[in-house]
């Protein structure tokens, strides 16, 4: 006989519920704290000894257990909201990290005044360069290739002097 499972009733739990299951199916002991507000929810796993396990290479692995909550969460739901998953503080340390190497890559493109190339990326992590760039002086930025090889490219602006 199939086992019923009773699946909460907001987006948050039903997100909370999946990572804890997750962190179980890991065997990593930890918890899940939910912050929630009118744009997001915000999952933080938190007292876990092997944050690396569940971040994973180039944080492939929490990139793809966010999707996986968002789905979960909203699913047969009209109405969403952006859904975070964080562990570690990977995420504001991968967001310094990106925004340093924007930074790099304008001054390399502004210095040679040649288009410089960025690494493939996630949608994610394009958007963080996008953002940290859009009003930097003498570059514009765009997004070029295929998934999963799309990267940001940094250009110099051809001046109309």
């Amino acid at each position: 006989m199939a086992e019923t499972f009773d699946w909460p009733d907001t987006p948050a739990e039903r997100a909370r519920e999946l990572v804890e299951g997750v962190l179980d199916e890991l065997d990593l002991d930890g918890d899940v704290v939910v912050e929630e507000d009118e744009d997001r929810i915000a999952l933080t796993v938190v007292g876990t000894d092997d944050y690396g396990l569940l971040i994973g290479k180039r944080g492939q692995t929490i990139d793809a257990l966010q999707l996986l909550c968002y789905q979960a969460a909203f699913r047969g739901m009209r109405e969403r909201k952006r859904v975070v998953l964080d562990a570690a503080g990977y995420r504001g340390r991968r967001r310094e990290t990106l925004e340093g190497r924007a930074d790099r890559a304008a001054e390399q493109a502004l210095t040679n005044n040649r288009v410089v190339e960025m690494d493939p990326m996630s949608a994610q992590e394009r958007r963080v360069v996008h953002e940290r760039l859009k009003d930097r002086a003498g570059v514009e930025t765009y997004s070029e290739g295929d998934e999963p090889h799309r990267c940001v490219v940094v250009a110099p602006l051809i001046s109309g002097d």
